[in-house]
């Protein structure tokens, strides 16, 4: 496949062209010469569903942009005991900048495929790129935001609108080649298991179960082979989650 060359894509890798991390992730802050160096340091990564990406106050010695699937991201307590506290989606920067030690658990919910870079590249570039110190801030801060909206879904809405919010946030992030925030409809598969939506929700497996029927039953989403996910209406489904709905995650 030929890829045309213009006055955008001049000088830019060609690995780097079709990435959603150069248009709309940190790689997108970096100027052409910047992002051949740093793709000279890249590494590609298909992973399965369920290895462990980093662990709880593991030595971080790189960083990685999604590029395709669905990363949970969890606390650990001192018994064994964990709590999902984050999900994170194409083209997401993953990894925790100006710390020599994770503070938390990423696992590849679904089959991940990561963009990797040694530590020392980004600190390097982070002394390099003022703009791509700002990108990175400006992810840090949207995933504050985001963080404070899904407390309020799990301190105040009800069981019904967790659900709907948690369908809501799937589909409007786990497909980042069709990212279209007046979508009409959506279809997708679950990144993760009843169990693992109860956890992040807060709520017995029973009531997912149940939720995703009464959904069903009222026709706001359609579900096949009991993971495939076909939401018809989004703004429906949208009216279900109560208040403002819910935020990308």
């Amino acid at each position: 496949m030929t890829l045309r060359q213009d006055i955008h894509s001049s000088g830019i890798p060609v690995l780097c062209l079709p990435c959603e991390a150069r248009r709309r992730g940190v790689c997108g802050a970096l100027e052409p010469d910047d992002l051949a160096q740093l793709a000279k340091t890249s590494s590609r990564h298909n992973i399965e569903p369920g290895v462990e990406l980093i662990g709880d106050a593991e030595a971080v010695d790189c960083y990685s942009n999604v590029l395709s699937g669905v990363v949970k991201l969890t606390k650990s307590l001192s018994d064994g005991r964990q709590q999902i506290v984050g999900l994170q989606f194409a083209p997401d920067f993953l990894g925790r900048p100006f710390k020599m030690k994770s503070a938390i658990n990423a696992e590849a919910a679904t089959a991940v495929s990561l963009c990797s870079f040694p530590r020392a590249a980004i600190e390097r570039m982070m002394k390099q790129s003022p703009e791509f110190v700002h990108r990175l801030l400006k992810q840090a801060l949207n995933e504050l935001d985001e963080a404070r909206e899904w407390m309020v879904t799990l301190g105040r809405k009800t069981a019904p609108e967790k659900v709907a919010s948690f369908l809501l946030m799937i589909a409007r992030n786990i497909d980042s080649n069709n990212v279209d925030p007046a979508a009409r409809s959506a279809c997708f598969e679950l990144p993760m298991t009843r169990a693992d939506i109860s956890d992040f929700l807060g709520i017995t497996n029973e009531t997912v179960s149940r939720q995703l029927t009464s959904l069903r039953m009222d026709g706001v989403i359609r579900i096949e082979n009991n993971r495939r996910v076909t939401v018809d209406s989004m703004s429906r489904l949208e009216r279900r989650c109560g208040g403002r709905g819910a935020t990308a995650v």
